[in-house]
């Protein structure tokens, strides 16, 4: 069995227009919403064995967050550039490169492409939209990270920023 947690990075700043898009970071709501969520996640579910980051500075912000939260040994937590700006095909190629020690795997990244992954691997549930600082997890019946697909998936949780607003 195979864990594969998917995390939209949290909200980014918008407000320094002259820095690239790779180097926005976190707004205050976005700092907030990453708190919130890791302190859920530390309380409530398990430990992965591996984070994986996009190197794009609001994923790898998020994911710190995570991984500090989490007391992650950081020989676990891997950058991985082919995050950034990419496609669902790009994500399950890191995916399935991934060592089959590794039960259990974190993924920070961006949309459109953490919402189309998650899509192509899930016939539980359809997302329009993941939004920031969203996370989805997905079980595979498999015992390798080269066989996961949508045939032997199943929604895990969803959790949401949303769901703790008035």
């Amino acid at each position: 069995m195979k864990e594969l947690i998917l995390v939209r990075h949290a909200k980014s700043d918008w407000g320094n227009e002259s820095l690239k898009d790779i180097d926005r970071h976190l707004n205050e709501r976005g700092y907030e919403d990453a708190y919130l969520l890791s302190k859920w996640y530390q309380k409530n579910k398990t430990m992965p064995d591996l984070i994986i980051s996009s190197t794009a500075t609001r994923a790898l912000n998020t994911a710190l967050i995570f991984a500090r939260e989490l007391e992650l040994n950081m020989a676990n937590f891997v950058l991985e550039k082919d995050i950034y700006e990419s496609k669902a095909a790009n994500l399950l190629s890191v995916i399935k490169k991934q060592n089959d020690t590794k039960k259990m795997i974190m993924l920070f990244g961006h949309n459109p492409g953490i919402t189309d992954f998650f899509n192509g691997l899930s016939n539980d549930i359809y997302f329009d939209n993941i939004p920031t600082c969203g996370i989805v997890s997905l079980g595979f019946e498999t015992d390798s990270w080269k066989d996961i697909s949508a045939e032997n998936s199943k929604l895990n949780f969803q959790q949401f920023p949303k769901e703790y607003k008035n």
